[in-house]
């Protein structure tokens, strides 16, 4: 549920405001410190529990976790008591609140090499424009290493443009926090001016006048007679364009410094032990010294002590890092002698930057290659510079010269003897920090030490040693921070996290900056910098604002802090007054976490996505932030969820079909070889992809999709289409409305391809919520397809058929699996003769050039004679090219033929004279019951009841096919096929019961004797050649006799008797039968008429 920024700020308490309890026991165990006399050199704090609510600590590298941070209201910090002076040295006396007497600017970017630089501030005088004094401040910045002339040794320089002067007065405890270079820019345009900017260039120099060896003052814009004067403190340059010497300049201004800090160095070094040493002090000390014995030996070797630790550190910064070895080994064991305890912490945190510097030449700043080794003689022993054990042991004071150790003794004691080994440079930090965390006002000088020290251990990889370092800091209470102090304070804690592997914490300290930078005491909250660092702890959380990464399996990370902190990125952008943003992150959370948001926060997220979408609709286009970052689209793949797609085939009617070439549809003409288990292997690839049918162009292509709305309300998703490329594809978006929770829901897309090649489909297209999505097939996971590439043929016209005959209930369903578009059927007597006109229509774009038709009967056992469809193509084709909207007719005979007679053999024995064949026992005053021949078999009961049945209705079935093609499909070879089904009930007109034959006249002739029934219910007549009709009432039987010529059969092919060939014997058979009834029907041309229907039909068989 998305919560006010300002309500999740007022319940996250800052960062140092930790838990009272946890913050008493660090207290505690700084009170024991101070008063146990001997510090230890063991862990400097136990690690206090770095969050508020768990002790992450005990987690190995990496598996270190923060919970979302805590709803309670933020309280003060407590304040670390006063700690009493250690050896007479403590800050017991100073109520530190004067800022003159502690560092209460920390410099969080400290590393243990910068105890070798030089101090030199960079600062504007009068008005100077921003974009020009950081442009001169980058190219002065960038002179940060100084060879010294006829030496070895090499100068490094650290600049700052802003520098506290407090800090400035602990140049002594630590040199190189002393400002000892003064570098000042200013524009000045005439003469005039030249006075006053030059008092306020003595004015600034003023500020740090009592540490500044050198300084300079670089004047752009003037010219005349005052430019012309050579100065060695002020260069003069016309422009900012026109000042190529300033690297030369700032180069013998290094120079300079280097004369002054060898000199002081040397004035140091030669110190004779006779002498009075002075006391060095830091600012807090200087009232606590005041009326002690300065002649006793507990405070002479406290002054040997300091400036031995003093002269070390001249000596580090001047390049001669064995030296300070040296004199860092002897400050410890003066100081430790006189329990000196801060300066012993300043003399063995120079110690560790001294052996740091030795074994890390390049630096643990973070930045490769950024600094340079110390000389020849250092690299060649840098494989040596890593052994264990390597003990304090210090050198003769003797081999020490004013230029340093001597030579002899210098390869060997004053770098393998005295420099610590990695082990030891981290228990000497630890050392260290231990003594600076009994001074209330060395809070920023352990602060820096543990900094540091956590750089060290990074490069160690030793992540959870330098993970105590950090907890110890976390706790160092300072003065009160400004905000812009707080969020450099954890965004440097994040940094360093980050370096040593614990992701998730420098992803919660980076968070903690954020809240920050828009916390409600700020008048003006940063919100485009809380977005910012919000952003940054994205990867901490194992979070991706790339939706790609979260279709690859599992969910990583924890989705409760996840989802957090994806509210917290939207309200900020709200904030700032981007609304793109917030669709982009609402769209981004709705989507990737989706399976963790309860009912009521799906209701309530989707709520404010429409009203941000109402302002601004979500689009995919990518969103590119100020800092040149890019947001990628969010496409909404989950709403709905998309189970499985599978492209259509056309209806039946309208699929293409390729003309059969010479060589076979199967042939493949690119390789000569019959098989090649590459080119098999590659078609096996294209299948799994390539459709085996083809979609035309022009016509209506369909994709159907299985999906379900995982919401727990009605999901309205408009704009539904398909993304395609290959060919024009015109998607005709469809809008659907799915209900809650549905189960597999089928969705058909449609669209229209208006050119020709191969088209792939590659997802669809929505519009959810107001945001649009693209959803690509590609990062759907687990969806299932029966393959995305078909091929699009040129057009084809389309043919729509109507007939004169009625639609029919009955489906033909014939073996072949073809499917009928139409079917009609009609009701006809057998021997009926009846007409279908079917008109066809051209509802299609092209032309339709080319008709074939054919029929075919099927699902019938009934014997056919004759022609069942009969019809004349060319009265048809004689109306082409059929142009699109045009109508064409064509007409088919229906002639309904089957047998007439009322048993199989009835003309078997017609050849015998005077011999009769006893048909079925019907009532009729002309029935003769003649006793069949012996040879003659008797006629299955069976088949007899079936043959009775006068009233059986039987049925003809058949297809009728029209093959068509036209425009640039049937150039390409392509054709269509349309098939309309036929029904035709046949009922039974007459039946022959009896069939016989007596001599005639003549002896050519005889008498054919026929027994006709009529099983229709209306009265008929029944007409043959030469003869009277006969008038026959329904269920009637009568017998006609017809004087014909004898018929002859002896040129008929008789029947084999073997039964060798039982298929060819029956074929055989059925076409010497099917002869003779074609003979007798041309002599007798008999025909029945209902008269009531004006019914004519011939008998075309008996």
């Amino acid at each position: 549920m998305l919560i006010s920024f300002s309500e999740f700020l007022l319940n996250v308490p800052v960062f140092v405001q930790t838990d009272a309890q946890s913050l008493r026991k660090h207290q505690v165990r700084h009170r024991a410190r101070a008063a146990g006399g001997k510090p230890t050199t063991q862990r400097a704090h136990p690690p206090p529990p770095p969050c508020p609510e768990c002790a992450c600590a005990a987690l190995p590298t990496g598996r270190e976790h923060e919970r979302p941070l805590p709803s309670v209201p933020p309280r003060p910090a407590p304040a670390r008591p006063a700690r009493p002076a250690a050896g007479g040295g403590g800050g017991g006396s100073c109520p530190g609140s004067c800022t003159w007497c502690k560092m209460s600017v920390p410099d969080y970017m400290q590393c243990a090499e910068d105890h070798q630089t030089l101090l030199v501030v960079v600062q504007p005088i009068g008005i100077v424009p921003e974009e020009s004094f950081f442009r001169i401040y980058k190219r002065i910045s960038a002179v940060s290493q100084v060879n010294v002339r006829d030496s070895q040794r090499v100068l490094y320089i650290r600049y700052r443009h802003h520098y506290p002067p407090e800090n400035n007065e602990w140049g002594d405890f630590q040199t190189h926090r002393k400002v000892v270079g003064l570098i000042t820019i200013t524009d000045c345009s005439s003469a005039k001016d030249w006075p006053q900017t030059f008092e306020k260039f003595h004015l600034q120099k003023e500020m740090y006048g009592s540490t500044l060896y050198d300084s300079r003052l670089f004047v752009f814009g003037l010219q005349g007679e005052i430019a012309e004067q050579p100065r060695t403190d002020v260069a003069f340059y016309p422009s900012y364009d026109e000042c190529e010497t300033v690297e030369k300049r700032i180069e013998d201004f290094i120079e300079s410094l280097f004369i002054v800090l060898e000199s002081k160095r040397l004035d140091r070094a030669t110190d004779k032990s006779g002498d009075k040493i002075p006391l060095l002090c830091v600012p807090f000390e200087k009232k606590d010294f005041v009326g002690l014995d300065t002649d006793s030996r507990h405070y002479k070797k406290r002054c040997q002590g300091r400036m031995r630790k003093h002269v070390g550190d001249l000596c580090l910064q001047a390049g001669m890092l064995q030296d300070s070895l040296v004199h860092y080994h002897m400050a410890v064991e003066l100081l430790r002698s006189v329990n000196d305890f801060l300066w012993l912490g300043a003399a063995l945190e120079g110690l560790c930057s001294a052996s740091v510097i030795y074994h890390y030449p390049g630096g643990t700043g973070g930045k490769v290659g950024s600094r340079r080794a110390q000389g020849g003689s250092l690299s060649a022993e840098a494989g040596n510079r890593h052994r264990p054990g390597a003990q304090e042991v210090l050198i003769d004071p003797g081999a020490l010269t004013s230029n340093g150790i001597n030579a002899d003794t210098s390869a060997e004691i004053g770098r393998a003897k005295n420099c610590l080994s990695p082990e030891d440079i981290i228990d000497k930090y630890k050392e260290a920090i231990s003594y600076y965390g009994k001074y209330k006002n060395a809070g920023v000088i352990e602060l820096e030490a543990c900094v540091k020290a956590v750089r060290v251990l990074a490069i160690q990889k030793r992540s959870m040693e330098a993970s105590e370092f950090l907890q110890n800091a976390v706790y160092i209470n300072l003065r009160q921070l400004s905000e812009e102090e707080k969020i450099q304070r954890y965004s440097i804690l994040s940094e360093l996290y980050e370096r040593i592997g614990f992701h998730r914490k420098s992803a919660f300290f980076k968070r903690i900056a954020a809240m920050q930078c828009a916390a409600p005491s700020i008048p003006e909250p940063g919100w485009r910098a809380c977005y910012k660092l919000l952003l940054e702890t994205l990867p901490g959380y194992s979070l991706s604002l790339d939706p790609k990464d979260f279709s690859k399996g599992t969910h990583r990370g924890w989705a409760a802090v996840q989802m957090r902190l994806l509210h917290e990125l939207v309200y900020a952008s709200r904030r700032m007054g981007n609304p793109a943003l917030c669709v982009r992150h609402l769209s981004f959370l709705l989507q990737t976490m989706l399976d963790f948001l309860s009912d009521q926060e799906k209701k309530d997220v989707t709520q404010s996505l429409e009203s941000y979408t109402a302002k601004c609709p979500g689009t995919m286009e990518f969103i590119t932030l100020p800092d040149g970052l890019k947001l990628p689209p969010v496409p909404f793949t989950k709403l709905p969820i998309v189970r499985s797609v599978k492209l259509l085939n056309l209806p039946t009617s309208l699929r293409p079909h390729k003309m059969k070439s010479l060589l076979g549809q199967n042939v493949s003409t690119k390789s000569p070889f019959i098989y090649s288990p590459i080119i098999a292997h590659s078609r096996g690839e294209e299948r799994n992809k390539k459709i085996d049918f083809q979609w035309v162009q022009g016509d209506v292509c369909e994709v159907q999709l299985m999906v379900y709305n995982p919401m727990p309300f009605e999901l309205r998703v408009e704009n539904m289409g398909l993304l395609t490329t290959g060919v024009e594809f015109e998607s005709l978006p469809a809008a659907l409305s799915l209900p809650a929770e549905s189960g597999l829901y089928p969705v058909t897309l449609v669209g229209v391809p208006q050119t020709t090649g191969q088209i792939t489909v590659n997802g669809y297209h929505t519009s959810v919520f107001g945001v649009f999505s693209d959803c690509l097939l590609d990062n759907l996971p687990g969806v299932k397809t029966n393959g995305s590439t078909v091929e699009v043929i040129p057009a084809l016209p389309r043919l729509q058929i109507s007939t004169s005959l009625p639609r029919s209930a009955h489906t033909l369903q014939p073996s072949t699996g073809d499917e009928i578009s139409t079917n009609v059927s009609v009701q006809l007597y057998n021997g009926e003769t009846q007409q279908l006109i079917i008109k066809l229509e051209n509802i299609g774009t092209e032309p339709l050039e080319k008709l074939e038709v054919t029929a075919k009967t099927v699902n019938t056992k009934e014997k056919l004679y004759g022609d069942f469809l009969s019809w004349k193509l060319e009265d048809t084709l004689s109306q082409f090219p059929l142009k699109p909207g045009k109508i064409a007719t064509f007409t088919v005979n229906i002639k309904v033929k089957l047998d007439f007679s009322c048993q199989e053999n009835l003309l078997q024995d017609l050849s015998d004279d005077g011999i009769s064949v006893t048909g079925l026992p019907l009532s009729s005053p002309f029935r003769q019951v003649v006793k069949p021949r012996v040879e003659t078999k008797p006629i299955n009961p069976q088949e007899s009841s079936k043959v009775g049945d006068f009233s059986h209705v039987k049925t003809l079935e058949a297809i009728l096919n029209f093959k068509y093609s036209g425009g640039p499909g049937h150039v390409e070879g392509y054709y269509r096929n349309l098939s309309l089904g036929l029904h035709v009930e046949v009922e039974p007109s007459v039946f022959f019961t009896r069939v016989s034959t007596l001599p005639a006249s003549s002896t050519r002739q005889c008498h054919l004797l026929l027994d006709v029934f009529n099983s229709t219910e209306h009265e008929l007549t029944i007409s043959a050649w030469n003869n009277e009709d006969l008038i026959l009432h329904a269920g009637e039987c009568q017998r006609m006799a017809i004087q014909v010529d004898k018929f002859s059969f002896e040129s008929f092919p008789e029947s084999p008797t073997d039964g060798t060939q039982f298929a060819n014997a029956k074929q055989l058979e059925e076409e010497r039968q099917q002869a003779k009834g074609l003979e007798i029907n041309s002599k007798l041309d008999i025909c029945w008429k209902i008269i009531s229907f004006h019914i004519n039909t011939c008998f075309k068989n008996i």
